[in-house]
């Protein structure tokens, strides 16, 4: 028998060398038992800080018990073709966790998006989701979440706010959905601009102050109370990740293909760093300098013709035996035309937390800018609102020199922090106290970032008080509110301004009050000539410089002439357009059913439709034209099972980053992470997240977004490998100290 060598040592020296090994073997056996083996009973449902093996993001679920948050990684891929654009949106939701999972995400888009496409790839299959009525596509999608089967469930919650639930995500495994939509390019004062909005700000929601009791009929004594002016609070108020203690995640990538239809001269990103190729004078290809970048702020390109911008554009699509139609026409400046009136300007500023930080700075460079450019005709006041309100004087004062240093030392004064109750600002800024005045012009500048979930209830103050006041809303930050400012813009028949940027402060403001002066277009009206073909919007708005007409049409065999006309002062204005020159183009159907939509519901808020029709009239021209609508949802269903029945599903919401700029202790007040909001701040029924066993912040990788998705490969077993380590070097001390060979029979 060939005798074992061991370093020099007597029996008993061997014996307890031998005693050491066997611990030690045995001790290492049981560490990687406890690595290997399978999750303990209930580890489908969540995790524990003590089975972390990495830095992780920790979703405390209600039942006490935590869950690794889902990751989500974003590509936007744009096609711009002449007036509209086409989105292909792709979301990768991988779950880190060892269990099932449903991931819901709330998420952007404009608020003049025609959402039509949802798709689900699963491996070499496609699975293409169909629009059906709300409620029907959300009990399909909770029969397929029960079944096992992978489905996805696009929701709108605003015009510019959806939210995508994705059911049976498989342990360590990812689900690819993508969604479609097409919007129109906006166009004013020479420019094209596309806009990408990319997180959800949180969003103050007021809670009820009273209550309205209806009793069922039957007489049983029952009844419901509720006028919640957000009914929908806790699904549009999903987690939100403090920038203090959480590395940027959502990782977003975009690329567009620009095809303008004219030559082009400048292409620009105001908040991105961006790559600009040219394929041709009329073609630009963009995207991101960075590769991929957090999902924590807007994103804006804007565009420029060279030379004279197009004046009139014309295009036509025929789907289903109808043709429809999109005209766009600027109107000439003439000058003038008629003398500017005298105004009374009311500036609203929200000083809010929402604001804090550069939102506050740009919003008081604003206002403070707007005082400058009031005339001693003019007359003038201020308020300013977060949970409470101030109004500077008792009623409108002269602009001299007096009242507005005092105006200037309030504002500069201003720091932010509380709620968001905007109805009361709104009202006191409403109030005409000359309303039989002619001679002068009632204006009303609103600056918010628009952060707010009662929108509907700023929309029937405004349409029920506007009186001869017109409301004109400037939009702040990173990541406005754009559905709150278009929407309140087009009641309060006035325009909207955005500001990014303090760079952008200047040049936006006084475009804003060069068209402030008075509408440039009054009166307008279109038709086409020998034709019922109703056209969109009705009534159509008044313009201001450099602001287009835009008209959409339905109808079949829509030819002739489309007439416009109005006046420019005091002086007739008409544009005839043979609607025989109109060019092809993409995507104008859905165009105007989401216009035929926005129409329906406008003619709610203004009372003329009853809250019964004017869902029933959405949901036909959702359905007829397969969109997404307040009535209407897209459901995508994987009929093959994937989830055994056995095991358990956990729902978690993809936590999102906090615009860029935003104060998190100002929004949610500084009892963080026991609680994310305070009652006064920020009401909002969210789970409470923590990070725990973090080694680091985890962050977005710059690599590009194929990496930033698949996080799953990203962590490794280091302990289990600094153990391994550690145990082969003490051996080898161990064998090192024994040096002297002994034979051992």
């Amino acid at each position: 028998m060939t005798p074992i060598l061991l370093a020099g040592s007597t029996r008993n020296q061997r014996k307890t060398f031998i005693d050491i090994i066997v611990a030690v073997a045995l001790a290492f056996a049981f560490l990687l038992a406890g690595f290997f083996a399978p999750a303990k009973a209930g580890a489908a449902n969540g995790v524990g800080p003590n089975d972390m093996t990495s830095g992780s993001l920790l979703l405390k679920r209600r039942d006490g018990g935590f869950i690794e948050a889902p990751r989500l990684g974003s590509d936007y891929n744009v096609s711009v073709s002449g007036p509209t654009a086409r989105t292909v949106l792709t979301q990768r939701f991988s779950n880190p966790s060892d269990g099932w999972v449903e991931g819901v995400y709330v998420f952007p888009l404009p608020e003049e998006a025609a959402v039509d496409t949802l798709k689900i790839v699963a491996g070499n299959r496609v699975i293409v989701g169909v629009v059906k009525e709300r409620q029907e596509a959300k009990a399909i999608y909770e029969a397929a979440k029960r079944d096992g089967q992978t489905a996805s469930l696009l929701e709108q919650e605003r015009p510019n706010l959806f939210t995508n639930s994705v059911a049976n995500i498989a342990p360590h495994a990812s689900v690819v959905v993508q969604i479609e939509y097409q919007e129109a390019v906006k166009q004013r004062d020479g420019m094209y601009s596309l806009r990408l909005p990319l997180v959800v700000a949180p969003r103050y929601n007021p809670m009820p102050i009273e209550q309205t009791v209806e009793f069922n009929p039957d007489g049983s004594g029952y009844g419901a109370a509720s006028n919640d002016p957000v009914p929908d609070r806790e699904r549009i108020s999903p987690p939100v990740l403090d920038p203090a203690v959480y590395g940027p995640v959502n990782p977003v990538s975009i690329s567009i293909n620009l095809n303008a239809g004219f030559a082009l001269d400048a292409v620009t990103s105001a908040y991105h760093k961006v790559n600009v190729t040219s394929s041709s004078d009329q073609s630009r290809t963009i995207t991101l300098a960075d590769s991929a970048v957090p999902a924590d702020k807007d994103f804006e390109l804007t565009w420029t013709a060279k030379g004279t911008a197009p004046q009139v554009g014309l295009f036509h699509e025929t789907v289903g035996g109808k043709d429809y139609l999109l005209a766009s026409i600027t109107p000439p400046s003439v000058a003038g035309a008629s003398a500017v009136l005298p105004r009374e300007t009311v500036f609203v500023i929200d000083n809010s937390g929402s604001m804090d930080g550069p939102s506050m700075d740009q919003a008081k460079a604003a206002l403070l800018l707007g005082l400058d450019k009031l005339t001693a005709k003019d007359t003038f006041n201020v308020i300013r609102f977060d949970d409470t309100m101030d109004v500077l004087f008792p009623t409108a004062v002269s602009a001299d020199k007096e009242h507005l240093d005092v105006a200037r030392r309030f504002v500069s004064a201003l720091s932010a922090n509380g709620g968001t109750e905007m109805i009361p600002p709104l009202k006191a800024a409403l109030q005409d106290d000359h309303a039989g005045d002619a001679s002068r012009l009632r204006q009303i500048v609103f600056i918010t970032d628009g952060a707010i979930g009662n929108e509907q209830e700023m929309f029937a103050l405004l349409s029920k008080n506007r009186g001869r006041s017109r409301v004109f809303m400037v939009g702040i930050g990173s990541a406005p509110n754009s559905y709150l400012m278009t929407r309140a813009a087009e009641l309060g028949r006035g325009t909207f301004t955005f500001i990014g940027d303090a760079a952008q402060v200047q040049d936006r403001m006084e475009g804003l009050f060069t068209k402030i002066g008075q509408p440039v277009v009054t009166g307008l009206v279109a038709e086409i000539a020998g034709s019922t073909v109703k056209l969109t919007p009705n009534p159509l708005p008044d313009l201001y410089r450099g602001e287009p007409v835009l008209v959409m049409a339905e109808g079949e065999h829509v030819t002739g002439t489309l007439i416009v006309s109005g006046k420019i002062g005091d002086a007739p204005w008409t544009a005839r357009l043979p609607l025989s020159g109109a060019a092809e183009g993409k995507g104008i159907s859905k165009l105007w059913a989401h216009r035929k939509v926005a129409d329906i519901e406008v003619e709610q808020t203004l009372g003329t439709l009853t809250p019964d029709d004017a869902n029933k009239q959405v949901l036909a021209v959702a359905l007829a034209h397969q969109i997404v609508s307040s009535q209407t949802s897209l459901i995508a269903v994987d009929k093959t099972p994937n989830r055994p029945l056995d095991q358990p599903l956990t729902r978690a919401d993809v936590p999102l980053n906090l615009p860029a700029g935003w104060n998190f202790e100002k929004v949610f007040g500084k009892d963080v992470p026991d609680k994310l909001q305070t009652p006064k701040q920020r009401d909002a029924s969210l789970e409470v997240y923590t990070q725990l066993a973090s080694l680091e912040k985890p962050v977005a990788q710059a690599s590009g977004l194929q990496q930033s998705v698949n996080l799953p490969q990203t962590a490794t077993n280091a302990e289990l490998l600094a153990l391994i380590g550690l145990v082969m070097l003490a051996m080898a001390a161990m064998l090192r100290v024994f040096s002297r060979p002994v034979a051992l029979a």
